[in-house]
């Protein structure tokens, strides 16, 4: 099943769920949105568009990277977009990107994605202002626009919930922390390749027009895209480079905590041993020793080696702590 969204009066957005399309005579002026098309649908979309089954497929393959792709038949340009999903094993979020295709033919409008994301579900439902699908070049820009901007609006979320992790780990340094933190600079690495890439194939409609024809107010709206790119690459990249020196700084905190810790152990194994090496000198033997005897007959005995131990314990620790070693 595929969604067929198209302009009614006063370029209201109106969209219809299909299997086929024997309710439209005409696919001029509308949009053909396919998520994970089965072989079906795009055996149908290529019969009907003219658009070859591989270059439908093309977004179905999450290694694919962003491209422009220009032949006599169609026009497509593939993109990353962002995606979250609800991790339900610890109730966090995952963001994500997948990539994305839009493809023009014969003056139909057609996208294919791997999953429904909030993209696309604002443009059918009408909350993305200005949509004009017998504009094809502006339809492009527009649903180009809503991808950066989704961007910036996943990596304010993103920089929140890393500050938000980051207050819990100065109360406390937990592994859950660490591990999540160390997802959100996962989710920063894949969305700033994916807006590098992204960045490129915008650059080359900004400097380009024998991709897509372009009026004026066009070329200021793709510009406003390149504007908005921009501006998510360098956010993007300032919040991973923030991240990557916390997680750094976090690293030196336990590795001088564990330092620490070492430092005591080797201190109290040190003062602890003391007894035992003078307990074990007293006894091996005791002649030659003043005040005492092999036969034991000196009553005290005991009672001098435990304070000799305790002596030599405590001058130790008093030594050891005046070298700031406990």
């Amino acid at each position: 099943m595929f969604t067929i969204a198209y302009n009614e009066e006063n370029n209201r957005v109106h969209s219809v769920e299909a299997t086929d399309f024997s309710a439209f005579e005409n696919l001029s002026k509308k949009w053909i949105h396919m998520t994970n098309p089965n072989d079906k649908e795009i055996e149908l979309v290529e019969e009907k568009c003219g658009v070859p089954a591989d270059v439908l497929k093309a977004a179905l393959d999450e290694e694919e990277r962003p491209r422009i792709e220009k032949e006599d038949e169609y026009f497509m340009i593939l993109a990353d977009i962002p995606s979250v999903e609800d991790n339900e094993d610890d109730g966090t979020i995952d963001y994500t990107t997948l990539p994305m295709s839009i493809i023009v033919s014969n003056g139909v409008l057609i996208s294919v994605c791997l999953k429904e994301t909030s993209i696309t579900r604002d443009i059918l439902n009408g909350r993305t202002k200005d949509i004009d699908f017998g504009k094809p070049t502006r339809f492009i820009f527009k649903l180009l626009y809503a991808i950066e901007t989704k961007y910036l609006v996943y990596l304010r979320q993103i920089d929140k919930t890393s500050q938000h992790i980051q207050a819990e780990l100065r109360k406390k340094m937990d592994n859950d922390e660490l591990i999540a933190l160390l997802d959100i600079q996962n989710a920063l690495v894949y969305f700033s390749n994916s807006l590098r890439a992204n960045n490129n194939v915008i650059d080359k409609l900004i400097k380009s027009s024998s991709y897509l024809p372009k009026y004026e107010e066009d070329q200021d709206l793709i510009e406003d895209v390149g504007i908005e790119s921009l501006q998510a690459l360098d956010t993007c990249n300032t919040y991973r480079d923030i991240l990557e020196s916390t997680m750094n700084a976090y690293s030196s905190v336990i590795s001088n905590n564990l330092n620490y810790v070492m430092k005591i152990l080797t201190s109290i194994t040190f003062i602890v041993s003391v007894p035992n090496v003078i307990g074990a000198i007293f006894g091996m033997n005791l002649d030659g020793i003043p005040g005492f005897s092999a036969d034991g007959h000196n009553k005290f005995a005991f009672l001098i080696v435990c304070v000799i131990a305790i002596v030599v314990t405590v001058v130790c620790g008093f030594i050891m702590k005046k070298k700031k070693l406990l």
